[in-house]
């Protein structure tokens, strides 16, 4: 641990004194700002170049505008400038200014760009090479072409991004080794599954994803580690056009991907649609060595799933200053489960059989109203979301030389809906500051009910049917926000702070066959105070400093507290916990941007005290003690903390070559409770022998990635990806090291490369899997294996044109944690 600090104290001392500073000219500097409109729509244009130059045509400085149109351009020399902005498909606008005493500041306020005549057929720009860039509250990674040859779809490039993880067994996402993570695709928590989702979006479909691993007051306070936000393309552009994906991934299964996305905007309206599904089977195998009874067991499952996802929405511009938006999001999915258990002793082997078959769907509608004041960055966001969610699962399980159990079914129906309402107010008080305020309402609910043909031990020890479960769970949020930001000179801030209101109630009914019943009711209401400061600091144009804290709150999941069964093998059974409660966390970071002249460098450190800390809890079952089957559920631990550095670049070698790199320590202590049978004839053992220990971990981990991407030709690129994940420590079991290197080609073709072809080969040498052992409950090893030596063929194609036109929606997160399954 003392070698962390001193790497830690180590680069901070090398951030401290990386640059020194140019601009020691006393002469005053001036900026030029305003917002880019279209001179037909009166609407915003983003990524619009705007390029300041002196009076020989010689470029100083520039930018580009936000989504809002909205640009400022500082540290200009003062004397006579042209301002030049420029867009494709658009006229040049020009403007001479002079800044002297007295005009340093000049607000060029509302510019509307009129169209060319004969304007190009423009559809949405990808860039070739993905980009980091590191914000004030975010690390935003832009996706270019070289990444979508990483994988078809949004869960294959995860595992590119620096500090990010993707289990490919459970499909868990972890960010800086914490898998309280929120994951939201265009601010926004869908109901469907992350797994599920991640594998439903295309991989082209992916404009950015943002990093944000100390989130400001204005976003809800859920996720412990930070929120991922992927951000789609937005293809809301006048006229018809759209965009046509197809792609096939195989290794032991055929799995097909497609997607098309539509919009047609004319005069006041906007329509748009698309279309995404996956369909194929997926495998997933293993085995578990006990080592105190010399057993064996070999897994075995499959997947055959079909996922369609639809989505459509129309945007009303009713004039200037009002919009009003409405879209529904609607997923379909049937999935076919199959698979076996081998349980093998010295004297005898056992089999458990099982398949299932699950159809859910999920549906959301969301209705917004955005009215911009006299003074445009003073705007009003009012937005509606409902969800709701339905799945029916019935599962069949069959066993071969087992006294017990014996075969049964399980049949479980889920149903859950989400209301959320917000309110957003922004407020300029002048050129350097502004003012954010809102209100959010939360009802979540969910009702799962449970039936089974099977039959379970009593407490007394007697076999019975197994009861029926009725699980019902609400959460109620209320909360309110407010931040302030303000810049001056090379500094600026934003503090803020969000006060939420909670009330969680839940009832588990179990009905027994012969008529009598069981409650167990949990309520846990709570108020609290999430503060957030952040501090940047622009030494110079290529140097820049920041400094955050903030604090978080991780609620449990529903599979985390819903007490009936989720999933079991004859030896292994999954359950939650009702009475879980939250964890809190808080979190300081510092972060140190480098711009090169062929890319850039970010370094930083970051130090998090987590509260209650929400852990896997493996235990022995209480129901029958000499078999040696263990119940897998959660539980609150002790305080823990977690400490780490980064390292990111991007930077292109020669114009042929680009490289993206990440690198990231950290250390996290854990403590947990584990169980072990004090009794070396397990045979005769009881309850009472059943003891308990407290194990503290404390484990140091470290991750490295490298993505380099070739370009042959204009048309033709390949990629290169390697990443190595370091042996990590846990309170049952320590993950062993893994390593996986892929590569990938991209070819574009036909008239403005409208087409794209890309072939794709993950895990060549076939060395992703997760190894482990343990010592707890029972000493044990090893190993899951899933579908990751693939190759996966792609074909997209975009059609129509237009100018880029879409309503800005201010991005959210949610305050449900999603699905949390698997194996461990």
């Amino acid at each position: 641990m003392k070698n962390v600090f001193f790497m830690c104290f180590l680069l901070l001392s090398i951030i401290a004194k990386a640059h020194t500073d140019p601009e020691k000219n006393i002469d005053k500097k001036g900026s030029i700002f305003g917002t880019v409109l279209d001179a037909t729509l009166k609407q915003p244009l983003p990524y619009v170049n705007v390029i300041i130059k002196d009076n020989n045509n010689n470029t100083l400085t520039g930018g580009i505008t936000s989504d809002d149109g909205t640009f400022k351009i500082e540290k200009i020399d003062k004397g006579n400038i042209t301002v030049n902005i420029q867009y494709i498909g658009y006229k040049t606008y020009i403007k001479n200014v002079t800044l002297k005493k007295g005009n340093y500041n000049v607000n060029l306020g509302s510019i509307y760009l009129e169209e060319e005549a004969e304007s190009l057929d423009a559809v949405t720009v990808v860039a070739e090479v993905s980009t980091i860039e590191q914000k004030v509250d975010r690390k935003v990674i832009t996706i270019g072409k070289d990444l979508t040859t990483a994988g078809a779809t949004a869960s294959d490039i995860m595992n590119n991004l620096p500090s990010v993880n993707v289990d490919q067994q459970t499909g868990n996402i972890s960010l800086r080794g914490n898998e309280n993570v929120r994951v939201m695709v265009d601010g926004k928590l869908s109901n469907v599954p992350i797994a599920q989702l991640l594998k439903q979006i295309p991989s082209t479909s992916i404009k950015s994803i943002e990093l944000i691993t100390n989130p400001s007051a204005k976003y809800n306070p859920e996720g412990m580690s930070g929120i991922i936000n992927i951000k789609l393309h937005k293809n809301t552009q006048i006229g018809f056009n759209g965009n046509l994906n197809v792609g096939l991934t195989k290794e032991i299964f055929a799995k097909f991907n497609s997607s098309i996305d539509m919009n047609y905007r004319n005069g006041k309206f906007n329509f748009y649609g698309n279309y995404g599904n996956n369909i194929g089977k997926y495998d997933n195998f293993g085995f578990i060595n006990r080592l105190d009874d010399n057993s064996r067991q070999d897994f075995k499952f499959g997947n055959n799933n079909q996922s369609h996802l639809y989505k459509f929405g129309v945007d009303f511009y009713l004039n200037e200053k009002n919009t009003l938006s409405f879209f529904t999001n609607q997923n379909s999915f049937n999935g076919d489960g199959f698979g076996n258990t081998v349980i093998t002793y010295p004297s005898t082997t056992q089999w458990q059989l099982f398949n299932s078959l699950s159809e859910n769907h999920s549906g959301q509608y969301n209705f917004a109203y955005k009215h911009e004041f006299n003074n445009e960055d003073e705007t009003l966001d009012i937005e509606i979301d409902y969800n709701d969610f339905t799945n029916d699962e019935d599962a069949n399980f069959s066993f071969i030389n087992f006294t017990f159990p014996t075969d049964y079914m399980d049949f479980v129906n889920t149903n859950r809906d989400q209301t959320t309402i917000n309110v957003d107010y922004v407020k300029p008080l002048n050129e350097e500051s502004k003012l954010e305020l809102g209100a959010e309402v939360r009802l979540f609910g969910t009702d799962v009910d449970y039936n089974s043909t099977g039959q379970t031990y009593s407490e007394q020890g007697n076999l019975i049917p197994t009861p029926s479960t009725d699980f019902e769970y609400k959460r109620d949020i209320y909360s309110a926000y407010a931040t302030y930001s303000k810049s001056f000179e090379k500094w600026s801030y934003q503090i803020g702070a969000r006060l939420e209101s909670v009330t969680e109630e839940a009832n588990a009914l179990r009905i027994f066959n012969d008529g009598t019943t069981e409650i167990t009711p949990f309520e846990n209401d709570y108020f609290q105070v999430y503060p957030s400061i952040f501090i940047s600091y622009n030494a110079s144009d290529k140097n820049t400093y920041q400094l955050s804290a903030s604090r978080r709150v991780d609620r449990p999941g529903l599979q985390q507290v819903n007490p009936i069964r989720e999933w079991s093998t004859p030896r292994v059974s999954s359950f939650g916990n009702t009475e879980l409660k939250p964890q809190f966390t808080n979190s300081v970071e510092a972060n140190y941007t480098r711009k090169l002249n062929k890319g850039s460098i970010t370094g930083g450190v970051f130090f998090r005290i987590i509260e209650d800390n929400i852990n896997r809890y493996v235990r022995i079952d209480r129901t029958d003690v000499t078999s040696g089957n263990v119940i897998l559920s959660y539980d609150n631990f002790d305080n823990t903390t977690a400490y780490g550095i980064e390292l990111s670049s991007n930077y292109r070698p020669t114009k042929w070559w680009s490289v993206n790199g990440s690198f990231d320590l950290f250390s996290q202590e854990q403590s947990g409770i584990t169980e072990y049978i004090d009794n070396p004839d397990i045979q005769n053992a009881t309850i009472a022998d059943i003891k308990t220990n407290e194990t503290v971990v404390d484990n140091i981990v470290w991750n490295l990635r490298l993505f380099n991407n070739f370009r042959a030709s204009k048309k033709l690129s390949f990629s290169l990806f390697s990443m190595y994940r370091g042996k990590q420590k846990g309170i049952q079991f320590t993950r062993k090291p893994m390593f996986m290197l892929n590569t990938g080609m991209r070819y574009s073709f036909l008239e403005d490369q409208r087409a794209t072809f890309s072939f794709n080969y993950s895990d060549i040498f076939n060395t992703m899997n997760f190894e482990f052992d343990g010592t707890s409950p029972f000493p044990n090893q090893g190993q899951f294996n899933w579908e990751s030596n693939t190759w996966n063929v792609a074909l997209s194609y975009r059609f129509g044109g237009g100018k880029y036109r879409a309503l800005k929606r201010k991005q959210r997160d949610d305050n449900t944690k999603q699905e949390s399954g698997g194996f461990l």
